[in-house]
């Protein structure tokens, strides 16, 4: 039946544009779209970067809209520079000076942000073909599972790494995503994050200033003018950066230089069990975003740098078009030691798992 619908959305896909595109992938590797369905829960995948390239679900009266921002071909997502919908990785957010020391090694890698990296060099995770290795859109729990192997050496980052992505839908409109890597042969830094830009009011109905989040974190890593972190932590009571009490998205964004770009820490830490990361609620139409993790760090990102980007059915991306929740290891962890270690081994394997719980059932009064 999986196969049947692949061959279906194949054929479909194909007269829209939104298929394979030849000669953006590899030779011989071919890049497709998913699709997972329960109940009233839509969501869509390609195995271009592990990517959520539609989730749709109704609003307090039944309407329905896709809550991602996106393309409408994949094409426009090969050519894509921010990120959209995608796995990032070796090492997701920055390393400061593009370096780092390893057991006594010196590792330089590949800049791609001034002489930074950013979610993992030139050619990191979100743009590389990923193997569909399981796929089964029925039953209880539907779910798609991609692997990729990253070759020693990729982007100067040392060993070989097997990643592994999970993709299921759960009970009632819930999404679980696991992230899995096992080191093959050497010590290597692994931080992967999921990096979808949501917009609960619909991917084209504007900007989510008007919508309430509450991020559960009493502290911030802080960062240099380059987005390097300090080392240094800082409470975030009475900075703009404190929605340890739901507020509006942009209730003090302008009391920053251009937006939400921070890592929070987490309150709970890091460990196998799930704990509450953000919640996100939209009045306008009473859609609910629930997201925990066993991750020690939250990205909160408000797509910034986003202008003038051409999306889904030609609507256009403007700055603070979706806020981003990026579950993850602390940024730059490899240069402090103070930060949870983001090293993994042979011996010690990358777990990383989320929850995205989605309702219109109102989580706070607002």
């Amino acid at each position: 039946m999986a196969k049947i619908c692949v061959l279906l959305c194949f054929i479909l896909l194909a007269a829209s544009g939104f298929a394979n595109v030849s000669g953006s992938e590899p030779k011989g590797k071919k890049v497709g779209i998913y699709e997972l369905k329960k109940g009233d829960l839509s969501v869509k995948f390609t195995n271009w970067g592990a990517t959520i390239i539609s989730l749709v679900f109704p609003d307090k009266n039944g309407k329905l809209a896709d809550v991602v921002l996106g393309y409408d071909t994949i094409k426009e997502y090969t050519n894509d520079t921010s990120y959209i919908g995608a796995i990032v990785g070796r090492v997701a957010n920055r390393i400061g000076g593009a370096q780092f020391t390893l057991n006594g090694t010196h590792y330089k890698l590949v800049a791609n942000e001034g002489k930074n990296i950013l979610h993992g060099g030139l050619i990191g995770f979100s743009d590389v073909v990923w193997k569909v290795q399981k796929y089964q859109n029925e039953g209880d729990a539907p779910h798609i599972v991609f692997t990729y192997h990253s070759a020693d050496g990729e982007e100067g980052f040392p060993g070989d790494l097997l990643v592994t992505v999970s993709y299921t839908l759960l009970g009632d409109k819930q999404l679980s995503v696991k992230m899995k890597a096992k080191a093959l042969n050497k010590p290597t830094p692994v931080n992967l994050a999921q990096h979808t830009y949501w917009n609960l009011g619909g991917h084209n109905s504007g900007d989510v200033l008007s919508q309430y989040i509450k991020i559960f974190a009493s502290q911030i890593t802080l960062v240099d003018s380059h987005l390097i972190p300090t080392g240094k932590f800082a409470s975030v009571k009475g900075t703009p950066y404190d929605f340890l009490k739901p507020k509006a998205v942009g209730s003090r964004i302008n009391k920053l230089a251009s937006g939400y770009d921070i890592n929070y820490v987490l309150d709970g830490g890091a460990g196998n069990k799930l704990k509450p990361a953000a919640v996100v609620y939209d009045k306008k139409s009473g859609r609910v975003l629930e997201l925990s993790t066993n991750a020690p760090g939250l990205q909160f990102y408000t797509s910034n740098s986003l202008k003038d980007v051409k999306g889904k059915g030609g609507f256009v991306y403007e700055p603070h078009a979706a806020l981003c929740l990026e579950t993850q290891g602390f940024p730059d962890a490899v240069n402090h030691p103070n930060f949870p270690s983001t090293i993994v081994t042979p011996k010690k394997p990358y777990k990383h798992n989320m929850l995205f719980k989605f309702s219109t059932k109102a989580p706070y009064a607002s």
